[in-house]
């Protein structure tokens, strides 16, 4: 399985990539739009983490992509705010599959992660 980690800190990406390659899958982590953007066109992922917290809409704007790009792709998001803690983003993004707390155990992520991608 081979996912994507769009996480502006460097450091909190290689701790989720980290446990997920502990579990097998292949991961790529970037830290900005550009970067993701060209991961999307270049690679077919499973499973794609997403923070929320990009300024400009730039989450959204890849989300949408991605959603074009690889319609079976599942998308995490993971965010530090509580705006969409209603449920919204669900009837937003149709690749959704699970929106979680920046805070969430680093295991716990990869967990849904082989959940949501096999």
């Amino acid at each position: 399985m081979k996912v994507l980690i769009v996480e502006k800190d460097p450091e909190l990406g290689r701790l989720w990539r980290g446990h997920i390659r502990r579990m097998g899958a292949s991961a790529q982590l970037v830290c900005a739009q550009s970067a993701a953007l060209e991961a999307l066109r270049e690679d077919n992922y499973e499973v794609l983490i997403l923070n929320l917290n990009f300024r400009d809409g730039a989450s959204f704007a890849l989300a949408d992509y991605a959603s074009y790009r690889r319609p079976r792709m599942k998308i995490i998001f993971v965010t530090s705010d509580s705006f969409f803690s209603d449920g919204s983003i669900f009837r937003f993004m149709s690749n959704a599959c699970a929106m979680v707390p920046q805070s969430t155990p680093p295991e716990d992520l990869a967990a849904l992660v082989d959940y949501h991608g096999r």
